[in-house]
């Protein structure tokens, strides 16, 4: 994005303040804008007049290329499950944010028995985790012509479309492509991949099929050549790979061609190499050793290209050693350092609790409240827990800020009508809010305790010091 100020997208804008837009103002909608909440398609009346007049058109035009990000958007799949990869503006997370996670695609290959395939698709299709108030999935199944028969990858690619992820199709040879493609062409798969040698066959099918399509090749120059001539042809939605090396010097080596590539297409503006870059952990796969150690080195190589710009992935091992690390990893990378993850403030009822039972406090931020709700949960305590807005910060830090205060205390105790629940007036507050205790028990009136640092310590602490003996 080339604009950075609502004051350069407003002077774009009709400037009417009509509200069309679901804004108050022109400026507010501007602010969205660089926010990439709406697009500039997202004003009617701008559009409107862009029907009609050539000048407003010219600002409608002008608007949207200045607003749209720096790596091209790429959509692969259709529907509600479709992905969205590249449309990247900066090079480091906390100079705006990362807008697109890297999809995770799992591979199968049409040489694999009908059980096998559906084994393999039910695991990336049943894969969900809880965490942090989220639920992590797997995206998407690639799909790899091991057999070089057109028929064969026509029918495998047909039943894996059939479990209603995003695909990539994966082979050389041009004639198996298109075959796959005849048959799921409507699931806009990603299709894999062009090269020196037969480019002119999948430039030829991604204009045909209307598909994004990916372009390999070690050398940048090269890719940056096929890359201008697939768009000048009219392909609009590219990927680049500029082939996974699993170890060593191999491995540097892709780094920096990725780096190149990523700091090329924002920095220095060329937009003939600013599209989205795979990266294939599965690679890995290509090294000595045992399945253990290959999956190893798949969540190396995936965990160095999820902090360093890879778009989209390919892997093969379904194990939790390989997943897990990669999932983690990119959901935290890929939060917006702008918002903290918070949760609602309030109060939580946890394994249904009586009027006797302890009170907890804690703060909304996200990572903080589901460990402790989680360590309350699992060690099967009853308890009430307050969730105190401290602007999804955590405790610590909260108490340090000035967000977790005594008189905020006082009001989330008022709010959620905490004293009408239970029969005691005992408050366990967070280690790391002790020196807290006593301005919250002056501005409260409840007798307050000291719990543990750490919430897996609760269930020991509340054998020693709950209930407690009164204070009087």
């Amino acid at each position: 994005m080339k604009v950075k100020s609502p004051l350069e997208v407003y002077k774009f804008l009709p400037q009417t303040n009509c509200g069309e837009c679901g804004y108050d103002t022109c400026m507010s909608f501007a602010a969205q804008i660089i926010d990439r909440s709406v697009k500039p398609t997202d004003c009617p009346p701008l559009v409107e007049k862009a029907k009609t007049d050539k000048k407003f058109e010219k600002k409608l035009n002008e608007l949207v290329e200045l607003t749209s990000p720096e790596i091209a958007e790429v959509v692969i799949g259709t529907g509600e499950s479709a992905v969205k990869i590249g449309g990247e503006d900066v090079l480091h997370r906390h100079e705006l944010t990362f807008f697109n996670p890297p999809p995770f695609f799992f591979d199968v290959w049409d040489t694999l028995d009908e059980a096998q395939i559906d084994e393999r698709c039910k695991k990336v299709v049943e894969y969900r985790k809880f965490y942090v108030g989220d639920y992590i999935t797997l995206e998407g199944i690639a799909v790899r012509c091991t057999s070089n028969d057109p028929e064969k990858f026509r029918s495998v690619a047909k039943k894996v479309s059939e479990y209603g992820k995003p695909m990539i199709l994966i082979s050389l040879n041009p004639e198996c492509m298109r075959a796959a493609l005849e048959e799921v062409a409507d699931k806009r798969p990603l299709i894999y991949a062009a090269t020196e040698d037969n480019w002119k066959d999948f430039l030829q099918l991604a204009l045909e099929f209307n598909v994004p399509v990916t372009l390999r090749s070690r050398n940048l120059d090269t890719l940056k050549s096929m890359a201008k001539t697939f768009k000048d042809a009219g392909v609009k939605e590219i990927v680049l790979d500029p082939v996974t090396e699993p170890l060593g010097d191999g491995l540097r080596g892709t780094f920096e061609r990725v780096v190149q590539l990523r700091r090329t297409g924002i920095l220095g503006e060329d937009k003939d190499i600013a599209y989205p870059i795979m990266v294939t952990p599965i690679a890995a796969w290509l090294v000595e050793g045992d399945e253990v150690t290959k999956g190893y080195w798949e969540a190396v190589i995936a965990g160095t290209f999820i902090v360093k710009y890879a778009d989209v992935m390919i892997f093969r091992n379904l194990e939790q050693y390989t997943v897990m690390p990669s999932v983690i990893l990119r959901y935290n990378i890929y939060t917006d350092p702008r918002t903290p993850v918070q949760v609602e403030p309030g109060l939580r009822e946890i394994n249904s609790p009586g009027p006797e039972d302890p009170v907890f406090i804690t703060t909304n931020f996200a990572l903080t409240y589901y460990t402790v709700e989680s360590d309350l949960s699992s060690n099967n305590i009853k308890g009430w827990l307050l969730v105190l807005d401290t602007e999804g910060l955590g405790v610590e830090v909260s108490v340090a800020g000035g967000q977790f205060t005594a008189a905020k205390v006082k009001d989330l105790i008022q709010q959620t009508g905490i004293e009408q629940k239970v029969n005691h007036k005992n408050l366990v507050i967070p280690g790391l809010a002790a020196r807290l205790q006593g301005a919250i028990e002056d501005e409260t009136g409840w007798s307050v305790f000291v719990g543990p640092m750490d919430s897996g310590r609760i269930k020991g602490w509340l054998e020693k010091n709950w209930p407690p003996e009164s204070k009087e």
